[in-house]
């Protein structure tokens, strides 16, 4: 199991987009710079945030800005705009266990709800954590570092 790096790639560009938006013109080129990925893999994140209403972004070199409130903007959010977890589901069940086997034949039975309940817990603490509580600290952690 494992969550797409998208998520951490989106988060770590709307907080360069906030940091640096009085700084600099935050453009695909500048985030992929701070990311270490290729414009490509930004440009894509960008446009997915756009359709979500977090982002408007200017064509050419007009770069990006944040649209929404920070304290609006939870982890959930962002993971559901950039599809971090495919298909919705963060656990991916094996398809076809052995109906002949009394394990197989129950194992959905047994994990099923669980397996809902944990992505629960994760999606509510998504939730509890927004963007200003990220640009805070990240601000916070820049500050003692100079």
């Amino acid at each position: 199991m494992q969550i797409s790096s998208r998520l951490t790639i989106a988060i770590h560009m709307l907080a360069c987009i906030e940091t640096f938006k009085d700084e600099h013109k935050v453009t695909s080129d500048f985030l992929a710079g701070s990311v270490n990925v290729n414009p490509v893999v930004i440009r894509r994140l960008l446009s997915q945030l756009k359709a979500a209403g977090i982002v408007a972004v200017a064509r050419g070199t007009g770069g990006a800005k944040i649209i929404r409130p920070l304290n609006e903007i939870t982890m959930l959010d962002i993971c559901h705009a950039v599809d971090c977890v495919e298909s919705g589901k963060l656990f991916h069940f094996h398809e076809n266990p052995n109906r002949q086997c009394p394990v197989g034949r129950n194992i959905h039975t047994v994990l099923d709800d669980k397996l809902d309940k944990v992505q629960q817990a994760m999606e509510n603490e998504m939730r509890r954590i927004t963007m200003a509580d990220l640009i805070t600290e990240t601000k916070s952690l820049i500050r003692n570092q100079t």
